[in-house]
């Protein structure tokens, strides 16, 4: 039985109406999960990028390479391989603060290399930019102050030195 990995799929992709559609609406037909997906405009303002998260086994993640090259608005693939890959996900988390708590706190935001973006009397509102792993880690250790609110944008990732699969030059 092929063992399930999570993988991180680069897609370039025209920028126009109905493609983020086209290309979700794949993962729902087939029935396979996407865990993460970030799309930003490239460069080149005719181009987006997507990066789709899934947790699939070999032959399913071939199954998506091959539908996705089927759709006419998609132009390049890859597979993205961790050793050669920088993956970061922007994360704001909002947590209760008291006058007790604050100073641990503050220690805690320094040493995961978050910002503050909001702070008052009883809330602390920090952004960090981390790999996933981090990200969850900071998660578990602010837990116990309270989490008010959260949110994630998703992996983005790109190539390390010079892979430039999705150059546009």
């Amino acid at each position: 039985m092929n063992e399930k990995q999570h993988v991180i799929l680069g897609v370039l992709v025209a920028n126009h109406f109905g493609v983020l559609m086209r290309v979700s609406s794949l993962f729902t037909r087939r029935g396979y999960n996407i865990d993460s997906l970030t799309v930003g405009e490239t460069n080149n303002p005719e181009f987006s990028r997507m990066t789709i998260t899934t947790t699939v086994d070999e032959n399913t993640k071939e199954q998506i390479v091959k539908q996705l090259s089927k759709i006419y608005d998609v132009k390049k693939i890859e597979v993205m391989v961790k050793e050669n890959t920088i993956e970061k996900e922007l994360m704001l988390i909002k947590i209760s603060i008291t006058n007790d708590t604050r100073t641990e706190i503050m220690n805690a935001i320094n040493l995961y290399m978050g910002k503050i973006v909001d702070l008052t009397p009883d809330t602390i509102t920090i952004e960090i930019t981390a790999e996933q792993s981090k990200l969850n880690d900071f998660v578990k250790y602010l837990e116990p102050y309270g989490i008010i609110e959260l949110c994630r944008t998703g992996i983005t990732a790109i190539g390390r030195g010079n892979d430039n699969t999705f150059s546009l030059s």
